[in-house]
């Protein structure tokens, strides 16, 4: 697990970095996540360290949405007067975030049978 725990911490330093040097849009972490998904897909390998931490860590998810809840609940009043412009956010986000979601799945399927099929195909 250590080794795991490694990976993801140096690949969001890694993430953290390029942010900072490059002025990015997006958080570190984000792009780190993103550097680590293209490792995952290229080196079939790294999933097997990296599997049991991430299993690890969801575990502990929701004890992430106490600080949201706090949060809320400071911000009461400010959610009463703009709950329309929060819900239609809400819904417009979810619905991307399904479609988005959605293709990636669909795509990324194609490909690993494509890449599958290829390799069987280099085996013969």
């Amino acid at each position: 697990m250590i080794v795991g725990l490694t990976l993801l911490l140096v690949f969001q330093i890694i993430g953290n970095i390029l942010e900072w040097l490059f002025h990015l849009p997006v958080p570190g972490a984000v792009v780190g996540m993103f550097l680590l998904l293209l490792s995952l897909i290229c080196i079939d390998s790294l999933a097997d360290y990296v599997r049991p931490v991430a299993l690890a860590l969801i575990s502990y998810l929701a004890v992430l949405f106490v600080p949201a809840g706090v949060g809320i609940i400071l911000h009461i009043e400010r959610i009463k007067t703009e709950w329309l412009a929060i819900s239609v956010s809400i819904v417009v986000s979810t619905v991307l975030a399904i479609v988005t979601s959605s293709l990636v799945i669909k795509y990324s399927s194609i490909w690993l049978k494509n890449r599958k099929q290829k390799e069987a195909e280099a085996n013969e």
